[in-house]
């Protein structure tokens, strides 16, 4: 895999003969410095060390830029960090190809001003409408001084973190799996919102297509029986909510998949899920050489309900195992894989774990529980985190099992991890706080599974949402905040008015007092769709950095001022309200891939 990298370009004053030679050195270690700081701290969504590319030589004119920039087309770089320790030549030496992300480091010292080449040099960029961003040390440094400020160092990474994230995206696919589900907005795939500013291709895929693979075996036999014996042995089953149940013929006429089958029919259907987006070379060893390639997929959605679960089992376990961190093959990279094929909560899965390393877990956003609610159904007024009131996640059991919050960091702390940290006792902790409850068939006439599991760990996680706005084009909802774990006397009455058979998360988000933000209740409100995406961490300063890539504003957040991160010419659009200014700049500059 040609993956995509970062290109460092050292730039330097263009004077011979005693200027320039001075400065060689220190400027070669500030590029190698910033390579190493990346290639160390990221990582691609496969576990891969980030890579670099460093230019041949330092930059000191137009020759040397396009020598460069002449390399870097042949490495795959998405992304330019421009070094310099000191003043350089600002339209001569910056970056002018319109496809990479930029941004330019200048050294704080005061030897030599690599201030003013900053200066310069952004002023170039925001001139041609090559927007840049600025990394610029807090604290002045000496100029024999090679490391690299803890400030500047967090830009960097983040910089970086999210241009790595665009370029993985681009040319890859999101696949549909069916169409629009029971009219939910966000099913409506927008062709020209995925290629315009993603660099996506959509792709859609018949639901019969599943149907095909599994009659006519276009799938791994000797997979399947490993998949079905991992499923029986760490998929319990859970409570049968059709039990008792006097259901009308219509519901019972329906199902076509005997119940004591589902499992067989569900395990084939999440290979054959897989092996759409992905391909599967053992599918040419089988003579199916087309199936084999796969759809080159970064990302996808299942339409279900209801042409397919009024009479085949719902793909609840499919989609859970997608997103999950791990499946029979031990862990793997987490799928975004949305549930009713919302496309945008797709989007949302997909942005949030190219930033956090972490499964996403797609939710509805069900209830907001006040706390004088909470009390009056309960007898109890909310404590802890969830003191001013909470926010009720859950949806159809397609929730990412690492979710639950089982799995454990180095002190027992109850966390989500990207899967290569994931450990043999975190994935059977997941699988044990799990179990799988039969499908409700007044909602899924055609059975299936639901996971259920209680997020009982406490931990940081952000909330986002994209949606489209006519006249505007996509937005971006975060919210920051964590899960709480309420006593059962609270959490059992208020989890059984709902659906007791799917997994449920309680949410809180930080609260700033202002906005969306003034309260909980505020948060829902402005919630622009019925569904939404956790990741694990506070990430919402690196979605915010993300969604300026790709010219996406964001309409709420609840990130510190001081971490808000975006190119340095937004600040011409005004400092004042910042949000104003980042929808004006959006409309200005419009789609990446426009």
């Amino acid at each position: 895999m040609l993956y995509p990298k970062i290109g460092i370009r050292p730039t330097i004053d263009g004077r011979w003969g005693g200027v320039r030679e001075s400065l060689e050195d220190q400027t070669m270690a500030m590029a190698r410095n910033a390579k190493a700081l990346i290639e160390e701290n990221l990582r691609y969504p496969d576990g891969t060390p980030v890579q670099c590319v460093i230019a041949d030589s330092t930059i000191g004119g137009g020759a040397e830029a396009a020598a460069c920039a002449d390399k870097f087309q042949t490495e795959n770089v998405v992304a330019t960090l421009t070094v310099t320790r000191c003043w350089c030549y600002g339209s001569e030496t910056f970056d002018m190809d319109p496809r990479t992300i930029k941004a330019v480091w200048g050294f704080n010292g005061t030897e030599r001003p690599g201030a003013v080449y900053l200066a310069a040099v952004l002023a170039a960029h925001a001139q041609k409408g090559l927007p840049a961003f600025s990394i610029y040390g807090h604290d002045v440094q000496e100029a024999s001084d090679t490391s690299v400020p803890a400030d500047a160092a967090e830009k960097i990474l983040r910089f970086a973190r999210c241009a790595v994230a665009v370029g993985w995206m681009r040319n890859k696919s999101y696949v549909n799996l069916g169409g629009v589900a029971m009219g939910i907005a966000g099913s409506y795939c927008d062709a020209s919102f995925f290629q315009k500013y993603l660099g996506i291709r959509p792709e859609w895929v018949d639901m019969t297509e599943i149907v095909r693979r599994i009659t006519l075996g276009i799938y791994d036999p000797e997979e399947y029986d490993r998949a079905l014996a991992w499923v029986k042995a760490h998929c319990k089953e859970g409570f049968d909510c059709n039990a008792g149940k006097n259901l009308p013929e219509v519901i019972t006429k329906s199902k076509v998949v005997p119940a004591d089958k589902d499992w067989e029919f569900i395990t084939k259907m999440t290979m054959v899920m897989r092996d759409i987006l992905y391909g599967n070379p053992k599918l040419d060893e089988l003579g199916w050489h087309e199936e084999a390639l796969g759809k080159n997929a970064v990302a996808g959605g299942f339409q279900g309900q209801r042409n397919w679960t009024d009479w085949l089992p719902n793909a609840d376990f499919s989609e859970a195992i997608m997103a999950s961190t791990f499946d029979w093959n031990g862990p793997k990279h987490p799928t975004p894989f949305a549930t009713e094929n919302d496309t945008l909560n797709g989007v949302s899965m997909l942005l949030g774990t190219l930033v956090s390393g972490t499964a996403p877990c797609f939710h509805d956003v069900r209830t907001y529980w006040s706390p004088e609610a909470c009390e009056r159904v309960t007898g109890h007024k909310p404590e802890g985190v969830a003191k001013d009131g909470f926010i009720h996640l859950i949806n159809s059991g397609a929730t990412a099992l690492d979710g639950c919050g089982a799995a454990t960091d180095e002190k027992g702390e109850h966390v989500m991890k990207p899967f290569w940290e994931m450990t043999e006792e975190d994935v059977n902790a997941c699988l044990e706080a799990t179990d799988w409850c039969r499908a409700n068939y007044e909602y899924f006439r055609g059975g299936g599974f639901s996971s259920h599991f209680r997020c009982t760990a406490e931990m940081p996680v952000t909330m986002l949402r994209v949606n489209i706005v006519e006249g505007v084009g996509p937005v971006l909802q975060i919210a920051e905040g964590w899960t709480a774990n309420l006593p059962d006397d609270v959490h059992t009455p208020i989890d059984k008015r709902t659906d007791p058979t799917w997994p449920t998360t309680w949410f809180v988000p930080r609260l700033t007092g202002e906005g969306a933000f003034a309260d909980v209740y505020s948060v829902m409100a402005n919630w622009g769709a019925n569904h939404g995406v956790t990741v694990y961490g506070h990430v919402g300063a690196d979605l915010i950095t993300l969604a300026s890539m790709l010219r996406i504003p964001v309409a709420m957040h609840n990130v510190p001022d001081e971490k808000v991160y975006r190119p340095h010419a937004w600040a011409a659009f005004g400092t004042k309200d910042t949000e104003a200014a980042d929808y004006a700049a959006c409309k200005q500059y419009g789609p990446l891939y426009d």
